[in-house]
């Protein structure tokens, strides 16, 4: 259940001020950047000599969650990782969050406290502030939209439009994880309708399930990149699918690409699951989403700087061949790359 029936305090009771004041109480600002946070009719931010970054994230629910296995504290967290992983994927450190909440009025003030409860977790673990928002009423349960801001100097900012044919492709850790856990958390899902008796069977399975429900943007490797004195040519968060992500980078760059099958990282638990649900693991890794590992390339100079580096998993090429974008099987086949993964607009 998303809250506890045992202490309920109804929207209504507070109103909306009242409701942000109580959600809002406890923020504590920590980036030397805002100068007035929550409580007025705008955030004052100075940057100083760095460029700023913008992004925006919408989550809705029965579209991007579901509150039947999603935790709301879990979600909180979650859609604060969304947005970070955007940040970080331009080479930037994501500094303040607006949040924007709209809610039907079967949540309770603590259920949303809950939510707040997560937001405030990943603000203090990323050392973000939340400076501003809005909360209203909905007719079809909760939304929730994030905004980040993020700071970076202008020469440092990757973009995905920057590649260059003979670029290594580079993933920050291993893929398919978070889609096997859904995987998992639909299945247990459906035996709940079919008998709510029925206990969760999900022992063994925590990583994946943790890389659904609690993923962690990779923020760290913005700070990793300036100690190697790495700069990469070009990168995107894996959000949708590595192959959807790699086609964004050849297409935003005017390139072809190579990736190889058995380079590319899985996770031997989600090797499992995709056992466990007859899908072969490869299938995970491109089409699953939601892992907010980063993807990037590094030219050939810059080989040096990341070979034998334990976090990082080199697994292709750029090419100049902008029509051959493809995948490098296991028997040596060129399969060609579709985007298969997540889109918000298509039908399923």
């Amino acid at each position: 259940m998303f809250e506890n029936r045992q202490k309920r305090t109804e929207l209504a009771d507070l109103g909306e001020f009242k409701l942000i004041n109580r959600l809002t109480k406890n923020i504590r600002l920590r980036q030397k950047s805002t100068l007035l946070g929550v409580g007025d009719d705008a955030a004052i931010l100075n940057f100083e000599q760095n460029k700023v970054l913008l992004s925006t994230d919408l989550l809705v629910e029965g579209i991007h969650f579901d509150l039947s296995y999603m935790p709301l504290k879990h979600l909180g967290y979650k859609a604060v990782m969304v947005n970070l992983s955007d940040i970080a994927a331009m080479n930037a450190k994501p500094t303040q969050i607006t949040v924007g909440l709209a809610v039907s009025n079967r949540f309770s003030v603590e259920a949303l406290e809950e939510l707040y409860a997560g937001i405030q977790l990943a603000c203090e673990k990323y050392d973000v502030d939340l400076v501003g928002g809005d909360t209203s009423s909905s007719t079809s349960g909760l939304i929730l939209s994030i905004s980040v801001l993020g700071a970076a100097e202008e020469n440092k900012i990757v973009k995905r439009s920057t590649a260059k044919a003979g670029d290594l492709i580079v993933v920050s850790g291993d893929l398919g994880a978070a889609y096997a856990g859904l995987l998992l958390l639909e299945r247990e899902k459906e035996l709940f309708k079919k008998d709510p008796t029925l206990q969760p069977d999900l022992d063994g399975y925590e990583y994946v399930l943790e890389r659904q429900l609690r993923p962690e943007a990779r923020v760290d490797m913005v700070d990793r990149f300036a100690e190697m004195d790495l700069i990469p040519s070009s990168m995107i968060d894996i959000s949708d699918g590595l192959a959807s992500e790699v086609l964004h980078l050849c297409e935003e760059s005017g390139l072809g690409c190579s990736i190889y099958e058995d380079k590319i990282p899985i996770d031997p638990q989600t090797v499992d699951v995709a056992e466990l649900f007859n899908i072969h693991p490869i299938t995970c890794a491109l089409n699953g989403g939601e892992d907010y590992e980063l993807l990037f390339t590094v030219s050939l100079p810059d080989f040096e700087k990341i070979n034998g580096k334990g976090e990082f998993y080199i697994i292709g090429h750029m090419s100049e061949e902008v029509s051959a974008r493809n995948l490098i099987s296991n028997t040596g086949e060129a399969i060609p790359l579709t985007a298969q993964g997540w889109d918000g607009f298509k039908k399923d």
